[in-house]
């Protein structure tokens, strides 16, 4: 268990997962993940604070990052503790993301001329995970309208 938690950060659903994959029967998996905790080497809401960085640091939106979270096995309060992390650090700009997004991805003159351009980018930030109003938002603050 240590020498998974040394590579990256495991929330306990997934590390016990990965003891189990390797041979190590239910209880002494599950114990050993317990002193992992214990030890304060796994903790799901540091795992949780460290993935929902990542995903918006790599141009993901709220939507996607909670679900990914979701798959994680951790609860709705992890999640949600994820989410105040990213603001306390200035992370959650979502509205300027999805800007960036559009940016570095597609010519502005075009999507102000052309509906399916706009529908494709709109589509493209939709699929990395923002909301329909931070992505309206952002093609028409994208587009100068």
């Amino acid at each position: 268990a240590l020498g998974l938690l040394v590579r990256r950060e495991h929330s306990k659903p997934e590390l016990q997962r990965k003891l189990v994959a390797r041979g190590i029967a239910d209880g002494e998996a599950e114990a050993a993940v317990a002193a992992m905790a214990e030890a304060g080497w796994q903790d799901d809401a540091r795992f949780a604070a460290s993935l929902a960085r990542n995903r918006a640091t790599s141009g993901y939106g709220p939507v996607r990052i909670e679900a990914e979270l979701a798959t994680h096995g951790l609860p709705a309060e992890v999640i949600a503790g994820a989410f105040r992390t990213l603001e306390d650090e200035g992370e959650a700009d979502w509205p300027a993301r999805a800007l960036d997004l559009l940016a570095r991805r597609f010519d502005a003159e075009v999507l102000a001329d052309d509906i399916l351009a706009r529908r494709k980018a709109g589509d493209y930030l939709l699929r990395r995970g923002f909301g329909a109003e931070v992505l309206r938002a952002a093609i028409r603050q994208f587009c100068g309208r």
